[in-house]
């Protein structure tokens, strides 16, 4: 049977899910019992669950990113291979929308050539933090920004961003543990804006580590409010020690926003 290759563009909520990465249920999940050969409640296991109920046979949903436990996607990219060519795409993608939850969704469905790669054909992604900037807290959207009370200085937290553009080693930026020989990585962009309450912290890189983002979003609110100065980011970075930068911003707040694939029109 010939096989066609697929690309995905996914967004989802991450609240209810334990990241992207599929998860066996270990002895230390507290969660409800998965059903039957089904690991935790994760993105790529649901999505293998939904489009394998369709086209009728197992399948392993391959993502550009693996998002954390919390985190959520506006444009996820990822790929699967099938047999079932016959059904058209925008048939496959409806059918495979319709077996979601109301909180994970395919945008586009689109075959590509077996050459494509989720992860290996990525070259740039973008992240947005938001940060929800005032007195009270938004109970409407607390799932989806983190709610900081005191006064932010935005020109300071700009100015400090921007010595995160270039290529660094960001080995004081990246959670212990995370198993990486090789820490230097290249950012494209760090900006802050604002707009009202809602502040967002965006990142744009060619790759990054564990946490990474997150820490860096929670040093420069760290910087917003006078803990450190924007001229400490370059100090930071030349330690090589994760006690040298700022705390670890929580999941909730980061979204994936885009990733760029290598044959996208600039």
């Amino acid at each position: 049977m010939p096989t066609q290759r697929y690309k995905l563009t996914i967004a989802y909520r991450g609240t209810r899910y334990h990241g992207w990465q599929q998860q066996p249920a270990l002895a230390t999940y507290k969660g409800d019992a998965p059903p039957p050969g089904s690991g935790i409640p994760t993105i790529q296991e649901t999505l293998n669950r939904a489009v394998g109920e369709i086209v009728g046979h197992p399948v392993m949903i391959v993502g550009s990113s693996r998002t954390d436990a919390g985190v959520h996607a506006k444009s996820q990219i990822a790929h699967f291979d099938t047999t079932q060519t016959q059904i058209p795409p925008a048939g496959l993608m409806h059918a495979v929308n319709d077996h979601l939850p109301p909180d994970v969704l395919i945008r586009q469905i689109e075959p590509v050539p077996e050459t494509f790669d989720a992860i290996l054909s990525t070259a740039s992604k973008r992240y947005q933090y938001a940060i929800w900037a005032a007195p009270l807290r938004n109970p409407f959207v607390n799932d989806l920004v983190w709610h900081r009370w005191r006064v932010l200085d935005e020109k300071a937290m700009s100015a400090a961003a921007a010595h995160f553009v270039g290529q660094h080693d960001f080995a004081s930026f990246v959670r212990p543990g995370h198993g990486r020989e090789n820490t230097v990585r290249t950012i494209l962009s760090c900006t802050v804006s604002r707009r009202g309450p809602l502040m967002v912290i965006g990142v744009e890189g060619t790759g990054f580590l564990w946490n990474m983002v997150r820490i860096m979003a929670g040093t420069l609110v760290e910087i917003g409010w006078g803990r450190y100065a924007p001229s400490d980011v370059p100090l930071m970075l030349a330690a090589c020690d994760r006690e040298a930068a700022g705390s670890t911003a929580p999941p909730h707040g980061l979204f994936l926003q885009w990733i760029r694939m290598r044959d996208d029109p600039i």
